[in-house]
């Protein structure tokens, strides 16, 4: 099931707003290619941390 318009899985609950948009849009585009929801969900989540770390190192 993607998410949309402020719809997320429960584990993304207790995320900051921005690592829990950017954790939606790649679930979302796992999803897509992979349909495995799980998959999606952690790797989300995993990508959307790495992402937001790797800015803020380069700051």
């Amino acid at each position: 099931m993607p998410w949309y318009n402020g719809t997320y899985p429960p584990s993304y609950k207790n995320q900051p707003k921005k690592i829990r948009d950017k954790a939606v849009e790649i679930a979302n585009e796992v999803l897509k290619t992979t349909g495995n929801e799980g998959e999606a969900i952690a790797t989300g989540l995993k990508q959307a941390r790495l992402h937001f770390k790797k800015h803020s190192e380069e700051k």
